[in-house]
């Protein structure tokens, strides 16, 4: 009798009528995460905005500094992404470990593995932020200019006290997020740009504080998300069951967060450091203030859309995780087949619209007729960068889901940094085809790297999966009873 039922579940699974019902749960899913990572986002976007109309050595010093925060800071411990795009960094680890373990009903499991989480991301911080304040130092040894290298240390220390902000709010987004909890972070996302934007306005232009008014605006919002979180989950009836209190467990989970983490981290950030490594080479070619700029608004328009399909990414790697840990591998499949239709359709629709846009959006970020035109030329190739990176996510999300972070590392180190990077800088400085050419050498990237992760997610044994869910809880369960 139970393998009939079994049977009949597993039909249900793969019907027409399984495949609406999964996309039901994970539309729950995706588009509010859509909603809060295009508002954290635009944290940074409202930044860029208002020191590109500061001028050229403002936007440029400010690009550079947002390039290698995000290369050296924001992104090992987001992705999120970036920042939210490249939110999925370190804390990504919570995405295998919380979400199996809320799918297996191991509820008091999700706060010790945030716990662990906050103190493995605060442990982090330090060494970045002794990075950041000899930026000055070290730019100029790769060639950049010597005034935009020192405005852009400015900017990234007044950065450092948002980065260990970061370091607590992303593994509260992951711990309510594995729950499937995501109206308080949509909500308080939209209270913190509410005061981003007027607080960030007033400091650059009304107190003259320039570029660093962004950077202490942006600290500011960081801070004011992570206690309007903190205080919901400390207070809410929703988190009842998964809020834990700090024990040794926490620190005991240190080591297996980083083994998990870092592969996470370095599967996310191998081809944002790739995309940020090239902006940072355009600083080399001739024009480099022109370069830069162009490269840098691509980069935040690729980053800003990225927001769309990581909602995607994250309802895919909260219903995988949560399916495997319960046991169901046929429905975690199928939650598969659902991201990836929904990344598709979001992607040819966004890359139509920025093509045919292509003339005016640079003004969002320039009044100067040459970086206007410029990203206008680099739109053909910007909209294929958003299909793949659509794609991409969501099996980035499926890798995260299933643990198999490794897996993804590999692909992605062979697809930019072997395939990418090496295309990149040939058609960029051999050829001069100059920022066009560094762009083609991403999307060349961005084209391999989809390949190999959908050929990882087709032949995935998901039954083997759940197994090893199974096999992860428990032994994190002996562990704890130890």
């Amino acid at each position: 009798m139970a393998e009939m039922v079994e049977k009949e579940e597993k039909k249900w699974a793969v019907s027409w009528g399984g495949y609406m019902e999964e996309l039901k749960k994970g539309s729950r899913i995706a588009a509010p995460m859509v909603a809060v990572a295009l508002l954290q986002y635009l944290l940074q976007v409202v930044s860029v905005i208002m020191v590109g109309h500061l001028g050229q050595l403002s936007l440029s010093s400010v690009a550079i500094a947002t390039s290698l925060t995000n290369v050296t800071g924001f992104s090992l411990l987001l992705i999120t992404n970036f920042g939210l795009a490249k939110q999925s960094g370190v804390a990504g680890g919570l995405e295998t470990l919380c979400g199996q373990a809320f799918g297996s009903k191991q509820y008091k499991k999700l706060g010790v593995y945030t716990y662990t989480a906050v103190i493995s991301l605060i442990l982090i911080c330090p060494p970045i932020c002794i990075l950041w304040i000899f930026m000055d130092k070290l730019l100029p040894l790769v060639g950049q200019d010597t005034l935009i290298s020192h405005k852009a240390r400015q900017y990234s220390l007044w950065l450092i006290p948002g980065l260990f902000a970061s370091a607590i709010l992303k593994p509260l987004t992951r711990f309510l997020q594995m729950q499937s909890v995501t109206l308080p972070m949509l909500l308080s996302a939209f209270l913190v740009l509410c005061f981003h934007a007027p607080v960030c306005w007033i400091l650059v232009y009304k107190l003259d504080f320039g570029d660093i008014g962004a950077a202490i605006a942006f600290s500011l919002s960081t801070w004011l998300n992570v206690i309007l979180l903190g205080i919901y989950v400390k207070y809410s009836s929703a988190c009842e069951k998964t809020r834990s209190p700090l024990s040794k467990d926490a620190f005991l989970g240190v080591p297996e967060f980083f083994r998990l983490g870092v592969p996470s981290a370095v599967m996310v950030c191998l081809k944002w450091w790739a995309m940020e490594l090239l902006t940072l080479l355009s600083g080399l070619l001739p024009n480099a203030k022109l370069e830069t700029s162009v490269l840098s608004i691509c980069l935040t328009i690729s980053t800003l859309h990225f927001t769309i399909p990581y909602g995607f990414g994250a309802a895919a790697s909260t219903r995988v995780s949560n399916e495997l840990g319960a046991g169901n591998p046929e429905i975690a499949r199928m939650a598969v087949k659902v991201g990836m239709s929904m990344a598709t359709i979001e992607a040819i629709i966004v890359s139509i619209a920025l093509f045919f846009s292509r003339h005016i959006v640079g003004y969002a970020y320039s009044n100067e007729k040459p970086v206007v035109k410029y990203v206008a030329a680099m739109a053909p190739l910007l909209c294929i960068s958003l299909v793949t990176d659509s794609i991409q996510v969501v099996l980035s999300g499926v890798a995260k889901g299933c643990g198999w972070q490794s897996l993804g590392a590999y692909a992605n180190l062979g697809a930019f940094y072997l395939i990418g990077l090496p295309i990149g800088i040939v058609l960029g400085f051999v050829a001069h085809l100059k920022g066009r050419g560094l762009w083609i050498g991403i999307v060349a990237g961005s084209i391999v790297q989809t390949i190999l992760l959908s050929l990882f997610a087709i032949f995935t044994n998901w039954e083997k999966q759940v197994a090893k869910a199974k096999e992860r809880v428990s032994t994190r369960n002996s562990s704890s009873q130890n």
